[in-house]
């Protein structure tokens, strides 16, 4: 039976707020997003009133998995620090903490929610604070951890990332490609993937394509599905897809980030130690003003920068060869040079490259002998090289304060 928003803001008017209301009626609820029996939602309330709502947000929490046709929740605590404030009071059992945001989602605690395996009805005691030291470990079984990133959407970065994996992989290494673009996931498309991972104990089983394990949000959620979520439930999501998920063993986990430098990008600098970022940018001067933000922000967490990558370079017409600088040449080559970090190449705007992406069949895989898949490779060797080098070990994860 399916359930809708509805029906759940319904069953939530039975919970009290500390004060005694509704918590509907209180304003602190999001917006409730239903998809396939998964429901998510956030609460969001004053850092120092954190500690009286963390057993609103689990009793919140049960009240959603208990709704007829729930198959699995994720409930967020979001605690705001408000201009002015003072430091909120530590964390509460239950959540997590990034002070002053708390993320107390309980994931794999409450039977995985992303998996839609949980059971209506069933609590777990709660879970004392995490140690943000602890959950700043490495993934067990992974070696190095790749970000490929951008200052801005629209510049290739998912068919970039798909490609460098595939080209590792040719490598002879072990390759994962996660999908952190929780907003808009393409890599299911761009693999030739569908249908939802297999859940063993409380780990997600990756997906298999063109030799690479894979995982995305998009397989989660249907394909036409907004993801209308608030910074912390991105977090945790990201979180759980690093950490819930049974990528071991791996020598390379590339991860496509979504664009910008918010929420997702702080998450993964402090989750794990990456050993670094590839910067995608186009050569217009418009994206290459957000690339030089990409690449300050990773400096600024610690996070090495391998390189930067040019995409849509330049475009060869397919009947008479006649070369066209669409968004200008060498822009990005430049920037990097200006910043001192490695240019890894050039890429063409070319029709193989998005025909084969739209189809799932990327050209490092299916056309490995052309022009453009030596490219891709080209820049693949260039990263391992780099990591092999000693210039991008993993470093100390920072602490990151995110401030409301």
């Amino acid at each position: 039976m399916a359930v809708s928003a509805d029906e759940v803001k319904t069953r939530l008017a039975q919970v009290s707020a500390p004060d005694g209301r509704p918590i509907t009626e209180t304003g602190v609820l999001s917006e409730i997003l239903v998809s396939d029996g998964k429901v998510y939602l956030s609460i969001t309330v004053d850092a120092r009133e954190a500690q009286a709502w963390e057993p609103v947000r689990a009793a919140v929490e049960r009240t959603v998995r208990a709704t007829p046709g729930v198959t699995s929740a994720l409930v967020a605590l979001t605690a705001e620090r408000k201009a002015g404030t003072s430091s909120p009071a530590p964390a509460p059992a239950g959540g997590s903490s990034t002070t002053p945001v708390r993320v107390s989602g309980q994931g794999a605690q409450a039977g995985h929610s992303h998996a839609g395996h949980s059971h209506a009805g069933h609590t777990h005691a709660p879970q004392p604070p995490a140690d943000p030291q602890k959950e700043s470990r490495g993934l067990p079984g992974v070696g190095s951890i790749i970000a490929v990133a951008s200052g801005k959407g629209g510049v290739g970065k998912s068919t970039l990332a798909a490609n460098l994996a595939l080209g590792l992989s040719a490598l002879g290494l072990k390759v994962g490609l996660l999908d952190a673009d929780i907003y808009g996931p393409s890599v299911p498309r761009l693999m030739g993937l569908k249908g939802k991972p297999d859940v063993e104990g409380r780990m997600l089983q990756p997906m298999h394509s063109w030799g690479l394990k894979v995982m995305s949000i998009g397989f989660l959620v249907e394909e036409e599905t907004p993801m209308i979520w608030r910074g912390p439930m991105v977090m945790s999501a990201i979180s759980q897809m690093l950490k819930e998920v049974a990528w071991a063993p791996l020598d390379i986990l590339v991860v496509d980030m979504p664009p910008g430098t918010g929420d997702a990008q702080l998450t993964m600098a402090q989750q794990v130690p990456l050993a670094g970022a590839v910067i995608v940018s186009t050569p217009q001067d418009l994206a290459l003003i957000d690339a030089r933000r990409g690449v300050a922000m990773f400096q600024k967490v610690n996070v090495p920068v391998l390189g930067v990558v040019e995409n849509m370079s330049y475009f060869l017409c397919p009947h008479c060869g006649t070369r066209s600088d669409v968004f200008g040449h060498g822009g990005a080559r430049h920037e990097a040079q200006r910043l001192g970090v490695p240019f890894l190449g050039e890429v063409p705007l070319q029709m193989a490259i998005r025909e084969t992406s739209d189809a799932g069949r990327p050209i490092v895989a299916t056309q490995p002998d052309s022009p453009e898949a030596r490219i891709y490779r080209d820049i693949a060797v260039a990263v391992r090289a780099t990591l092999e080098g000693g210039r991008a070990t993993a470093r100390p994860v920072p602490r990151i304060v995110v401030e409301g």
